[in-house]
């Protein structure tokens, strides 16, 4: 499979890579036990950098839109395997960005695939589990290929911008607020405790006063 995506002179059409993500999806279906589907998962995953740049955008586009149709069929005992390969392909697709220098017009491609469906906002289509899962994962896997870093360049705001859209647009109330949660995590710039803890240090210093 890697050598015939990575070699394909002509492109894959919206229907191949829906029928190819089908057979995969349920390739991690049919997968038992922790390690092979922990494997599985990272091998599906590892697809992404070896494909022709022209690819990557359909290829996800129909990965996620697999996953959405599929996901109220997904047992309890089967869901953790496809939280984690949903989670593989949220980290690969950063992973793509950051080696491409988070060019700006693939970062903006791929904020938009994942406009579509893993964020979407009010397409009733998209099983909510999606965009929970999708939230709750996305900044550790930011953090995870180190665009939170100092000196990164990684645009975090632009790639934020699906979730803040969530946050803002979305008419479920469990959902704005998963969001907001995620947006307001400490790791992301500009969001860390210092304004709290330099208040907590000034009334110390008070209190320091009085006693004397």
């Amino acid at each position: 499979l890697r050598t015939y995506l990575s070699s394909r002179t002509r492109a894959l059409t919206p229907l191949d890579l829906l029928k190819l993500h089908k057979a995969l999806f349920y390739a991690m279906w049919l997968s038992d036990r922790p390690l092979p589907q922990q494997a599985l998962a990272a091998s599906l995953s590892s697809l992404l950098p070896i494909l022709p740049p022209s690819l990557l955008a359909p290829f996800l586009r129909a990965f996620w839109l697999t996953v959405s149709r599929e996901w109220g069929s997904i047992d309890v005992l089967r869901m953790e395997k496809f939280l984690l390969l949903t989670r593989r392909y949220i980290g690969a697709t950063l992973a793509v960005l950051r080696d491409g220098a988070w060019e700006e017009g693939k970062v903006l491609e791929m904020c938009a695939v994942w406009e579509e469906v893993a964020f979407n906002v009010q397409d009733v289509r998209v099983a909510n589990g999606v965009r929970f899962h999708c939230v709750d994962v996305f900044v550790d896997e930011l953090e995870r290929v180190g665009a939170l870093e100092e000196g990164s360049g990684a645009p975090v705001g632009v790639l934020l911008g699906p979730l803040r859209r969530l946050a803002e647009g979305s008419p479920v109330k469990a959902v704005r607020g998963k969001a907001r949660e995620a947006l307001g995590d400490e790791r992301l710039p500009g969001n860390g405790k210092e304004g709290a803890d330099g208040e907590d240090g000034g009334e110390g210093d008070e209190w320091g006063g009085i006693e004397d």
